[in-house]
């Protein structure tokens, strides 16, 4: 089954290229099946590109999925046309009243600034707890996940001397997750942050297991079984080119240029990066979304009340 776009989105014309099953929302109307209802909180700048990162994994499984695009309220974006958000987006305050079987939090560019001192914090801390009854399954991303892992258990982040960039080998920790059926024991995840989370902090809560784990870029991937979340921190969403991207960018930008890790063949940014971790991005979304289609309520008034 497909996921469901509206017809008009530029996701759509990219994922049909790409061979992924996508259904307009006008045709998906007509089929008589509950689709699981899965929202993208958006807060990277790059929208677009984030909205058919996101679309092209959730949209890979058998199951038929409606994706609604939130935003943060107030906040405006200046790297998004205001014709695409006022065409494709909906305000949380708008969604709130609404059951969600899946949310996904993103990144955000912002790692440096104290939660607190995030112009939507305010907002964002009202979305996190809104999880709690109207969601019930939340994936939060890099940043977004971080922000939940501070809201929900006082879990720091810590800035780090270098930034993590690159493609790093990860460990398969816990094989025995149902979010880790068909995983390698050992494989690569894009990584770029400036900050991480310590594992001593996360081993402190019973609640919190962690799934995935480098011994270069620590915890990967932690299960928050008390809030029904996952929460990663790297970025297995990437395309083959994103961290050519932001090195591109840096260089452009004449600020400190780090060469992405274990990226370009050969660390010669001449050649075209290989992607070497498609496979598993795919195999943890859907089996995030299979989760859910096992798990949710049938009844969507329910989500939330056990």
């Amino acid at each position: 089954m497909p996921i469901t776009l509206p017809s008009d989105l530029p996701a759509y014309e990219v994922l049909n290229r790409e061979g992924v099953m996508v259904m307009s929302d006008i045709a998906a109307a007509k089929q008589d099946i509950r689709p699981l209802r899965i929202g993208l909180l958006n807060l990277m700048p790059k929208k677009i590109q984030t909205e058919i990162q996101f679309s092209r994994l959730i949209g890979s499984t058998p199951l038929q999925i409606d994706l609604q695009l939130i935003r943060m309220t107030e906040h405006q974006t200046r790297t998004t046309a205001a014709e695409h958000m006022e065409t494709f987006y909906r305000p949380f305050q708008e969604v709130k009243e609404e059951k969600f079987d899946g949310l996904i939090i993103t990144g955000a560019p912002i790692e440096h600034l104290p939660f607190e001192d995030v112009t939507y914090w305010d907002e964002l801390t009202e979305v996190m707890d809104w999880t709690q009854t109207n969601v019930h399954s939340t994936f939060g991303v890099c940043w977004g996940g971080m922000a939940l892992l501070w809201h929900f258990w006082q879990v720091r982040k810590y800035m780090l001397d270098q930034k993590a960039f690159g493609c790093f080998l990860h460990r398969n920790i816990t094989p025995a997750s149902p979010y880790l059926r068909g995983f390698s024991d050992a494989f690569l995840v894009p990584v770029s942050r400036w900050t991480e989370i310590r594992q001593d902090e996360i081993d402190a809560h019973p609640d919190l297991v962690t799934l995935l784990g480098s011994d270069q870029t620590g915890p990967c991937l932690i299960q928050d079984q008390k809030h029904r979340g996952l929460y990663i921190f790297n970025h297995l969403e990437y395309d083959s080119g994103t961290l050519k991207e932001e090195y591109d960018r840096d260089v452009a930008s004449g600020g400190e240029i780090l060469m992405p890790e274990n990226y370009f063949p050969d660390n010669d940014p001449s050649q075209k990066p290989t992607n070497r971790w498609r496979s598993h991005a795919h195999l943890l979304y859907g089996n995030w979304i299979n989760e859910i289609y096992q798990t949710t309520p049938f009844d969507s008034a329910q989500i939330g009340s056990r």
